[in-house]
């Protein structure tokens, strides 16, 4: 069995409202999601897919976990498709970059609120349209500007203001580290720490100092958004089998950054492209 093989089954297998979409009018000709479904829910193009299929193409590990989020495979089945396009299994040694269907069924239904979620070095791997609204569209991002802590070391332009820096600097390090002796073989995360190593004298500091902390519930301020600025309360949920971080924002109600938070949700949302039409 071959790659276009199996992503035409598993996608036969996988109903609209599976992944919150319309079911359409009209009988389907074919079970599943059609070819234009997967494409959007996968941030691709539907002739990509058809070449997926057809075998005439190679997806990158990046396009792979796209494809196993909206196809809501399992691990297992995310390890198979990663090896039928010739890559690595994530499970050999590698950290892991999969959002299993747990995940992704319980980020679905969290849509009022920004939220993203992050692989055990803070590499972005989703992130909900309420998250886009807020801090731009994260399908555009690539490399390493996908990496929190990438950013934050190299002074990229965050629009966050923490309350405790010094604890969220010391976190992320932390976190890191966890992750270099949880998966002392993934050569990406290793050239990672290197370079930040060579970029970050604070970096650098804080990793030649390593101590144990962790991220808590803090409250962050997000600036120069068409709305003014936001408090908004940050919440990190852990989910350790998995290996993922769930990033929440949310906004304490009848307030004025609610407020402020659900016109920016649509004002944010009118600019993002919806699901295809049937």
């Amino acid at each position: 069995m071959d790659l276009g093989e199996v992503l035409r089954a598993w996608r036969q297998r996988v109903s609209p409202a599976d992944v919150g979409l319309p079911a359409g009018r009209g009988e389907r000709r074919t079970p599943g999601l059609r070819r234009e479904e997967l494409a959007w829910l996968a941030g691709v193009s539907p002739d990509y897919v058809k070449r997926l299929e057809q075998g005439r193409a190679h997806p990158s590990g990046d396009v792979v976990r796209a494809l196993a989020r909206a196809l809501r495979v399992t691990r297992e089945e995310h390890d198979m498709l990663a090896r039928l396009a010739g890559h690595a299994s994530p499970s050999g040694g590698l950290v892991p970059r999969h959002i299993t269907p747990g995940v992704q069924r319980m980020a679905d239904r969290l849509t009022d609120f920004p939220l993203a979620i992050y692989d055990v070095t803070w590499t972005l791997l989703s992130a909900n349209r309420s998250w886009g609204a807020l801090f731009g569209d994260q399908d555009a991002v690539r490399g390493r500007a996908r990496n929190l802590v990438w950013k934050y070391f190299t002074g990229a332009d965050i629009p966050v203001r923490h309350t405790d820096p010094d604890r969220h600097e010391r976190s992320l390090v932390a976190d890191l580290g966890a992750a270099v002796l949880r998966y002392p073989g993934d050569r990406d995360l290793a050239d990672l720490v290197g370079a930040l190593r060579h970029t970050s004298d604070r970096f650098a500091e804080l990793w030649d100092q390593p101590t144990a902390s962790r991220h808590g519930g803090q409250r962050k301020t997000i600036t120069g958004t068409t709305v003014g600025d936001l408090v908004l309360d940050c919440e990190v949920l852990t989910v350790h089998d998995a290996e993922l971080h769930l990033v929440l924002l949310t906004a304490a109600p009848n307030t004025p950054d609610a407020d402020k938070l659900a016109v920016l949700n649509v004002i944010g949302l009118q600019d993002m492209a919806g699901p295809p039409p049937d």
